[in-house]
């Protein structure tokens, strides 16, 4: 038997939480946190209930608990479901709990409203119970708010006399805020990260710096990126690359003199993870990139890539972090049928695994002095991932600002747990899906299922490992049709130089590598591509219409045609329409419906941002005849 009695009020099925809270839900500064969770008690005594909630840690609001009400929702059909919301206004690790207790003052109000409505005079009894309740608040403000003193003194003076006007709502607020909370039962803390607005919403733009001259030749390229409307600017490594085994055009087991080598196979004798690839610039030069990139609005991502050249530092400093076989000798790296001769993988298992996990902390922590805020992480998913849950809490115990990307291309289970674990944004399966069907399916489970709360997409339209059959074999329709769909689907979206240009030469039929890859050689780049003007226009669209900033407010639009992809954004009175032609061969036609439920008028004026053309739309079907890749943008413009 319990040495005190327990709970009798019950609180369950808290909304929203990621595990039973185990892991944080996840949002952005700026955000409101939606609350709901069930709460009842035996008998008929009123409850009431509040979210607590604050920012963890010290300074800028940290530690003090604010409370939220919870209202009862007398439209669920339980009838025990409670809601609530509060602001997060400041970035870093939040929690919330439930608080819920009987409220005897609002019961003892009800309960003699009901009997005097009822015509029964005879409460003495009642209000007996009613002036102990009273004196017990009044004890509890002894000292404190004048005016709630006065009010309940008024209120017990005039109790026997005029017990109906003691139950106004007046004195009932002034209670509520006072009373002690009878059966106090409480819920958590559950955890939420809150993150910059750039965790869920930005334009990325993947180059190689080698190609454009350097350090110093991306910052010229600075202002032109930020015209172009792109939030990120993410270099693969920048790091001395290793000269044995050294990667040749086309990926060659044998390098020519004057191959640079791949960038993932990481240092040499200038240095390794903490160092800048000499031909690139120096350090010097790679913070006066992120100076200048903050300057226009952008953020430089850094590829945090943990492979190891065999002539990387560590490879004589620390070779007990390494794979050794039996015969002494060193296991590269392989992915069958892929192999990297040039990479040596670490050996999570090795007795030192302290040391390797704070030399690799030391790494990150020296680039974000660097001013880099933004890491896209190198197949996390082939390392331990209490490393990364581990590493990424530290990081943003020194600089909440810092973000990273998952390139994790693996079983969603194991994209789900990364996402949860502290990725502040992953790379998706979106590539692969290019059906109305497909795009549908993947984007609902997105923006409608549990991942929601937690995993945050970046659809990246091409990489440098990755080029589609569609882009290979659609020419510019397709490039176009991707174009929209990663960049209206998606609050944040992607792509890597050379998608402007409609770069999509396969390495050999089959193969998604391209022929004469830039991960194995110099190209003289250059921000000129037929396809700007058009990432131009969708970028301008993204930042002017908060619809598109976002995920969850999606809805799929019936089409008469499979080729036809439409769906609705609606966000705080702002509604886009988009409608994709999916098909870069040929012209399609049909209805698209606008549902009722959106809430727009019979009638109503649309803009085409892609064109700037004007169409008038309604409810239900509106004709629609598309070229080969293209696409309507199109605002609803006020009536």
């Amino acid at each position: 038997m319990p040495a005190k009695p327990p709970d009798r009020i019950i609180i369950q099925y808290p909304e929203p939480t990621i595990d039973g809270g185990r892991y944080a839900v996840k949002r952005c500064v700026g955000d409101t946190l939606n609350v709901s969770v069930d709460i009842f008690r035996d008998g008929h005594d009123l409850l009431r209930a509040v979210v607590r909630h604050r920012r963890r840690g010290r300074g800028r609001g940290g530690n003090a608990w604010a409370e939220s009400p919870l209202r009862r929702s007398d439209a669920h059909m339980d009838g025990v479901r409670w809601a609530g919301r509060f602001d997060l206004d400041a970035v870093g690790d939040w929690e919330y709990e439930i608080h819920a207790w009987v409220d005897r003052f609002g019961t003892w109000r009800d309960e003699v409203r009901r009997k005097l409505a009822a015509g029964q005079t005879d409460l003495r009894g009642e209000l007996s119970e009613g002036r102990l309740l009273l004196e017990q608040v009044q004890q509890e403000i002894a000292g404190g708010d004048a005016t709630a003193a006065a009010a309940i003194e008024a209120a017990l003076d005039q109790l026997e006399t005029d017990p109906e006007e003691a139950l106004g709502d007046e004195l009932y607020a002034i209670v509520s805020r006072h009373e002690p909370r009878a059966g106090l039962t409480t819920l958590g803390p559950l955890p939420v990260r809150v993150d910059r607005v750039r965790a869920r919403f930005g334009a990325w733009y993947e180059l190689f710096p080698r190609s454009w001259g350097g350090l110093r030749g991306v910052q010229e390229q600075l202002p032109r990126l930020a015209e172009l409307g792109f939030d990120v600017v993410y270099l693969p490594p920048i790091h001395p690359i290793g000269h044995t085994n050294r990667k040749g055009r086309d990926n060659a087991l044998r390098a020519a003199p004057g191959d640079p080598g791949s960038p993932w196979s990481i240092g040499d004798q200038h240095g390794g993870h903490d160092a800048v690839h000499p031909e690139l610039g120096t350090e010097q030069d790679l913070r006066s990139l992120t100076r200048a990139a903050a300057a226009h609005g952008i953020d430089v991502a850094l590829d945090f890539a943990i492979n190891c050249s065999p002539d990387h530092p560590w490879l004589t400093q620390h070779p007990e972090w390494f794979h050794h076989r039996p015969d002494g000798t060193l296991k590269y790296a392989e992915n069958p049928p892929k192999r990297y001769q040039d990479i040596y993988n670490v050996n999570w298992d090795c007795e030192d695994w302290r040391g390797l996990w704070d030399a690799l902390l030391a790494v990150v922590l020296h680039w974000v002095d660097c001013g880099v805020k933004v890491f896209r992480v190198d197949n996390p998913h082939t390392k331990p991932a209490p490393f990364w849950q581990w590493l990424i809490a530290e990081v943003q115990k020194r600089d909440q600002d810092v973000l990273f990307l998952a390139e994790a291309f693996t079983r969603r289970p194991v994209m789900r747990h990364l996402a949860k674990i502290g990725f502040s944004q992953s790379y998706t399966y979106f590539t692969w899906k290019n059906s109305r069907y497909e795009l549908t399916e993947y984007v609902s489970e997105l923006a409608y299922s549990g991942e929601r709360e937690y995993f945050r997409p970046n659809f990246f339209a091409n990489t440098p490992d990755i080029l589609h059959e569609y882009l290979q074999e659609g020419g510019r329709p397709a490039f176009e049709a991707r174009l929209v769909l990663a960049a209206t689907l998606s609050p944040t979206y992607g792509i890597y130089s050379g998608f402007e240009n409609f770069e999509n030469v396969p390495a050999a039929p089959g193969s998604e590598e391209y022929l004469h890859s830039e991960k194995y050689e110099i190209w003289s780049r250059s921000l000129d591509g037929p396809l700007l003007p058009m990432v131009q226009r969708v970028n301008q669209a993204r930042r002017a219409n908060p619809a598109l900033q976002h995920l969850e407010n999606v809805t799929f639009l019936e089409t008469a045609n499979e080729a036809l992809m439409a769906y609705a954004k609606r966000s705080a009175g702002n509604t886009v329409i988009t409608v994709v032609n999916l098909d870069p061969h040929h012209i399609h036609e049909g209805l698209v419906v606008v549902p009722a439920h959106l809430g727009l008028p019979p009638v109503f004026p649309v803009r085409d941002l892609l064109d700037d053309a004007r169409y008038e739309w309604r409810l239900g079907g509106n004709y629609v005849r598309l070229n080969p890749g293209r696409a309507h943008l199109a605002r609803v413009e006020s009536v």
